[in-house]
């Protein structure tokens, strides 16, 4: 039997109760990494981590507290002696206008998307650099591209994480550490749903996207096997880039 992409790998994965986050922890674990699950629903996270066996933990992070930072990048150190993937993929959105998100809503969205990402390479890069280096993966969003009203606290997180992604491959690179941001489209996430409104189910996403170029809303599974790759050795030369994950949406109108 082939050893997996992973294989011998440390990985933390935050956001790690559902969706995306959950996907990508199974598909590590399926590819021979430890994983240590993140996130503020720890009950959810560590029922994923029961799912996925021995290869897993779960720790409860918010990921805009400092300190709960520093105990899970210890977590990670104390259970398997290093860390060699970071995701940050944990986030949240505010689906309000410039003119109704107070400014307290704004800060909150840039708190988790944007600070925690910050914060998770700030503690999780020392011990990278002791393990001989390893992969960062910044889950931005489409929205990271491209502008969208009705969100611009998300938005403005998300064009944030795609600039800190850039200076962070550029400074962490002599660690020999890669950063590089995912830039999904639609996906059908608990998220997804909750800012799209409590009636928008998992069909009306599905009608939504069938315009596209892949005619379909996209899927945690998607997400996690670019994910995979930008973590894997497959993607060595790849740092301080966007990979775009979004069934042809920011490809331009099809529409003559």
């Amino acid at each position: 039997m082939s050893a997996g992409r992973l294989e011998g790998r440390v990985a933390l994965v935050t956001g790690a109760a559902r969706g995306t986050g959950a996907e990508t922890a199974r598909r590590f674990a399926a590819e021979g990494a430890r994983v240590l699950l993140a996130d503020v629903l720890a009950t959810e996270a560590g029922q994923v981590a029961k799912e996925i066996g021995p290869a897993a933990r779960a720790v409860a992070l918010d990921v805009s507290d400092e300190g709960a930072w520093q105990a899970a990048i210890a977590t990670a150190e104390r259970e398997w002696g290093r860390l060699d993937v970071l995701v940050n993929n944990a986030g949240i959105a505010q689906p309000k206008s410039v003119v109704e998100c107070s400014g307290a809503e704004f800060r909150r969205v840039l708190e988790v998307n944007l600070v925690g990402a910050f914060l998770g390479m700030h503690f999780a890069a020392p011990l990278m650099a002791r393990g001989g280096g390893g992969a960062i993966v910044n889950v931005s969003s489409v929205q990271g591209l491209v502008g969208r009203a009705g969100l611009p606290a998300y938005t403005a997180s998300k064009f944030g994480l795609r600039g800190l992604s850039k200076a962070a491959a550029l400074e962490l690179g002599a660690l020999g550490i890669r950063v590089n941001s995912l830039h999904p489209g639609g996906v059908d996430t608990p998220l997804a749903r909750e800012a799209a409104g409590a009636a928008f189910s998992s069909e009306l996403l599905e009608a939504a996207h069938a315009h596209l170029p892949v005619p379909r809303v996209g899927q945690p599974a998607d997400m996690a096997a670019a994910i995979l790759f930008l973590a894997s050795d497959e993607s060595s030369y790849v740092t301080g880039t966007e990979l775009v994950v979004d069934g042809g949406l920011t490809a331009g109108s099809g529409r003559r």
